[in-house]
């Protein structure tokens, strides 16, 4: 088979091009599921990096591989391996987040590109995300008169719809309240940080960035980098926050977050909590955190997201790479993976199995638990037999 380019690396400029001129690609996706749920190339398939590696085309099949990773790096290993048995493979040049910060700034040439995407979000998904939004924000009370609000933006498309979100409650303003856009920057790599740099702009979110050296603390760490790495983000987040005279922290998780962590906690850690919708800090006095994506699901958080032909990235630390593409067991899915296709699973046959979950964290019957566990002391159904 003669190859039609010998070298095995095509740009994010060079692809949009091709599929503007009809060339057509295969385009496998090797990240994690996780990733590729954040945002990937159009029409591209999710697989494991060692199942690309033994792929072979079917007869008749004359597409070439484009493969994505996500900084190009083992994705140009494998591009190299495949063409060295025959097969026309690229890899795509510096991995996904090229293809997204050129998408960014090509939407941003666009006339009105902000006005079309804030226009849906108050038209077409008013009621699956803005009055959402609202209901948990009322139904909590997490937004009170005079409130400073540090709204933390990983980069991620969950936290930037929240920061949407909160531009669009704040035009109502029913009470004063004031918001902080807050970016920290624990060690991205210029080009992540400048995908979150781009989408702020390209949204109109006057994000404020500080650093930290989150990445290099966790990089030598061999057991739960990535549980260390959120403690300690959460910790930079509250501070931050507190010395810009903030009195609470907004995240950005979602309903779906809320029952994965429950059913998490139950098979894995063998214990019942939900993840709250507001919680008071204990390391920082005075300090709120609040989630008030709480009623989002997250589907609709990507059907917002395709709609409006944004892209994101989800985690831009060293491991990503590594990592989370190859793994010597083959099990490339995390925890939180395999409960989400859990809940598909069981929604099949049982379509409110997801509002089931939710509810039965605020309808728990402690005359029917066998013990519970209350500002850290544990009791005993025993107590009131």
């Amino acid at each position: 088979m003669e190859l039609l380019n010998p070298v095995r690396e095509i740009t994010a400029e060079q692809f949009a091009a091709d599929r503007l001129a009809g060339r057509r690609y295969l385009c496998i996706d090797i990240r994690e599921e996780a990733d590729y749920r954040q945002g990937h190339l159009p029409d591209a398939v999710l697989m494991r990096a060692e199942d690309a590696a033994a792929y072979v085309p079917d007869p008749g099949m004359h597409d070439p591989l484009l493969i994505c990773c996500a900084y190009g790096r083992i994705s140009l290993d494998l591009a190299e391996e495949l063409s060295e048995r025959g097969v026309e493979a690229y890899s795509l040049k510096g991995g996904y987040g090229t293809y997204a910060l050129y998408e960014i700034k090509e939407m941003s040439k666009a006339a009105d590109r902000l006005k079309d995407i804030e226009h849906s979000l108050t038209k077409s998904f008013h009621t699956p995300l803005f009055s959402r939004f609202a209901k948990a924000i009322v139904q909590y009370e997490l937004v009170k008169e005079n409130d400073r609000i540090a709204v933390c933006i990983s980069g991620g498309k969950d936290s930037f719809l929240m920061a949407l979100l909160f531009k669009e409650l704040k035009r109502h303003n029913k009470f004063p309240f004031e918001l902080c856009f807050l970016v920290m920057d624990p060690g991205y790599n210029a080009e992540n940080r400048a995908i979150i740099e781009s989408n702020a702009k390209l949204l109109d979110i006057p994000i404020e960035i500080f650093e930290s050296n989150i990445f290099d603390v966790v990089d030598n760490v061999k057991e739960s980098p990535c549980y260390l790495c959120a403690r300690m983000r959460r910790g930079y987040l509250y501070k931050a926050a507190k010395d810009r005279g903030c009195n609470k922290i907004a995240l950005g998780h979602h309903f779906d977050d809320v029952i994965e962590t429950t059913l998490m906690g139950m098979l894995y850690a063998g214990q019942y909590q939900a993840m709250m919708p507001k919680l008071k800090s204990t390391n920082f006095p005075g300090m709120e955190l609040i989630r008030p994506l709480y009623f989002v699901r997250e589907a609709d958080i990507i059907r917002f997201r395709d709609t409006n032909g944004l892209h994101f990235i989800r985690c831009a630390c060293h491991f990503t790479d590594t990592c989370s593409t190859v793994r010597s067991d083959g099990d490339s899915t995390s925890k939180r993976i395999e409960v989400k296709k859990l809940i598909a699973d069981l929604k099949k046959t049982n379509p409110q199995i997801e509002q089931n979950l939710f509810r039965a964290t605020e309808n728990v019957v402690l005359d029917k638990v066998l013990g519970y566990k209350s500002e850290g002391v544990r009791h005993s159904f025993l107590e009131n037999y």
